[in-house]
């Protein structure tokens, strides 16, 4: 039930004065639909303005001009703007207007009318001009020019200063909150109150005022992680409250591992133990692995799975796609089998009699083991003692179907599988409620991926290196880069390259994109994998996680482009066999000073974990190593980067309130409950985060 006092702000942003029909959707879009939304709208920049004679006027400036019309110059034919030229005592300015609407103009402001007129003043020939003012008012309304403007986020139709008035109302519209920080952290930090923060973000009178770093801004951000982190941590607690059946370690892990080709890693030993240790405690398990392409984490999940086979219950793992959930389901099959362990694969392809054969062997036990993707999660879909649900790249589903998932059993453990590697100091914002096992060795035979950084110019000289290696037997991907935010610039990109490569190759090439069908994509994608493509073009929008150990080149276009993380993960595509590999990155020269650091970082090392902490340090604030698809909660307030400090600082805080007040009661408590609903994080008890 949310408190009566925050009723005010969870009424819908339509009730704002002045958002009609119209603006209703756009102001939605670009905040969201309650007046809390709006009110957690942060202004990006500052305008200053300066009084200022038309002479006296400097360039690239905004000032604000007392002026007189003098006259309109109409547009003389389409796509020219409308004019309007405006005089002080010493000299004349144009005023510029694109957009058709000169008509309404000329009434507005007739020849010999005097207005105030602010903007940013340009040199165009000879003759300064103002293009579309901010402001163009009668005197007698000159104080609403402001002298320094907060600017806010914008959408077309909806203009920066009209989303700034619905702030302030908004703002207006807040009432006072009881206080849920602790006295001592406030008076350490030096935080204001939080209506006062408030009106210190709304009210901006300096760029330090902007800055991630003021304390309004760092009040702000530590609310909003420690409603997080008290989520987090409630969830954490809810869910030991749920017991689970002990799980021992079988004897048949022991067979299994030593029947690998391989020795375990000392970080694949660490991770299993402690997810042992999980499956012993008689407590639900909710474990992040976190672990480079490559790392060896299937392997630790299959001997997971093996404990759970010898004690007579199952297991599940589900991938985000059916090329992933094939891959993992060739890892798992032999092994696995070896020891009599049937494993299933279930995927939407699966229909009738073989669809059922496969869903009466889990609903009757006789198939320990299923792999699949969303198909797992289907209603249909029956187990008769699930115990263990293994996700891969959990971020690529939602929380419903997780927890669909996870109810197929009565005391289900969750271990959810991560490639993307995430600095330590950002771990407690997306995983929180989870423990976390990090492997951070590769297994020995990896082959080092040698990797260079080629201008443009130089493509001719890849493409000659590509039919050479393909003449040899070896196979390549190429990536297309993001050209433009739309899946359509991307495909005509990839496929002109597909066809000037098979031009010059003389040889098939294939093709992957984010508009083919599921079927038709992975037909390409098994062809490659078979070795009956030398090529593969991808463009972004294609996982291709599916596992080649004979490809050995990996051609990145634009690297430039990409986050430091996503070329560390395309790289992770090659050197999985016994050929030499290499990763190339094409770039377009110039690069910029964060552009060259990123392309040598990832020249020194492959070691993901130690390239995501550089490429935080890289980025700063934003979305580091493009996180918000890796897991990381979209803060409104809070950066993780710029407020990283902050994070563990929360979370610890998160702990301590709820070991001396479980219930939130205290008056503290009833002040936390307060903020909880402000920011309105969900609370479960299935180890579940949005």
């Amino acid at each position: 039930m949310r408190p009566e006092i925050l009723f005010p702000l969870f009424a819908p942003s339509s009730s704002l004065k002045g958002v009609g029909p119209r603006l209703a959707p756009l102001l939605d879009r670009l905040a969201g639909p309650r007046v809390r939304d709006v009110l957690f709208l942060t202004p990006q920049r500052l305008v200053r303005r300066s009084r200022s004679s038309v002479a006296a006027a400097q360039e690239e400036t905004a000032h604000i001009f007392d002026l007189v019309i003098d006259n309109h110059l109409a547009s003389q034919r389409p796509g020219q703007p409308w004019r309007i030229r405006a005089h002080d005592d010493t000299g004349f300015v144009h005023l510029v207007f694109f957009g058709g609407y000169g008509q309404s103009l000329e009434k507005q402001h007739p020849p010999g009318s005097r207005r105030c007129v602010s903007g940013r003043v340009e040199r165009f020939g000879v003759q300064l001009q103002i293009t579309h003012p901010d402001y163009i008012v009668p005197p007698e309304r000159a104080a609403e020019i402001p002298e320094v403007e907060a600017i806010y986020p914008a959408t077309a139709g909806l203009a920066p200063r009209v989303v700034r008035k619905l702030a302030l109302e908004a703002l207006a519209r807040t009432p006072e909150l009881p206080e849920w920080q602790d006295a001592a952290w406030m008076k350490r930090e030096a935080f204001p109150a939080w209506r006062a923060a408030l009106e210190g973000l709304h009210g901006p009178v300096s760029e330090a005022d902007l800055s991630p770093a003021s304390p309004a801004r760092r009040r702000l951000a530590y609310d909003e992680l420690l409603a997080h982190q008290l989520a987090l941590a409630i969830r954490r607690a809810d869910r030991r409250r749920f017991p689970a059946a002990p799980v021992p370690a079988g004897e048949m892990a022991d067979r299994l591992e030593a029947a690998l080709p391989f020795k375990l890693t000392g970080a694949q030993i660490r991770t299993l133990s402690e997810i042992r240790g999980d499956l012993q405690s008689g407590e639900r398990m909710a474990r992040l692995v976190q672990g480079d392409v490559g790392s060896g984490k299937t392997v630790v999940a299959m001997l997971a799975m093996s404990d759970i086979a010898a004690a007579g219950r199952q297991s599940v793992l589900m991938a985000p796609t059916e090329i992933l959930a094939r891959q993992h389901f060739e890892t798992l099959r032999g092994p696995l089998e070896a020891l009599g362990v049937q494993v299933v694969l279930l995927t939407g392809r699966d229909k009738g009699n073989p669809r059922a054969a496969k869903l009466t062997a889990l609903a009757n036990g006789s198939a320990a083991v299923a792999v699949g993707t969303h198909a797992l999660f289907q209603d249909d879909v029956v187990f008769q003692d699930l115990a263990l649900a293994v996700i891969d790249e959990q971020h690529r589903f939602g929380v419903n179907e997780r927890r669909r998932l996870l109810a197929k059993g009565p005391d289900t453990h969750m271990l959810v599988m991560s490639a993307t590697p995430i600095p330590r100091t950002l771990e407690l914002t997306a995983f929180g409620d989870l423990d976390i096992s990090r492997i951070d060795e590769k297994p020995p035979g990896r082959t080092p991926v040698a990797t260079r950084a080629v201008p443009a110019s130089r493509t001719a000289e890849v493409v000659e290196r590509l039919r050479a290696a393909a003449a040899g037997g070896a196979q390549a991907f190429w990536i297309c880069p993001l050209v433009a935010e739309s899946e359509e610039s991307d495909l005509a990109a990839a496929e002109k390259r597909a066809v000037d490569l098979r031009a010059v190759l003389g040889t098939e090439v294939g093709l992957i994109h984010g508009q083919m069908k599921s079927d038709a994509k992975d037909a390409v994608m098994a062809q490659f994998a078979e070795g009956r493509l030398p090529l593969l073009v991808a463009t972004t929008v294609v996982e291709v996680g599916v596992d080649v150990p004979n490809a050995s080149i990996m051609v990145i276009e634009q690297a430039e482009r990409f986050g430091l993380a996503q070329l560390h993960q395309l790289r992770g595509r090659v050197g999985r066999g016994r050929r030499e590999s290499a990763c190339i990155l094409l770039y377009d020269p110039p690069l910029t000073e964060t552009g060259q650091k990123r392309l040598d970082i990832l020249r020194r090392t492959d070691d993901g974990f130690l390239i995501a902490e550089k490429d935080l340090e890289l980025r700063g604030g934003g979305d580091p190593l493009g996180l918000r698809q890796s897991g990381l909660p979209a803060y409104r307030l809070a950066d993780p980067a710029a407020h990283r400090d902050l994070i563990a600082v929360a979370a610890d805080d998160a702990r301590l309130i709820l070991a001396r007040d479980p219930t939130l009661e205290n008056p503290r408590g009833q002040a936390l409950q307060v903020l909880q609903a402000l920011f309105d994080w969900p609370v479960g008890a299935t180890g579940e985060t949005d």
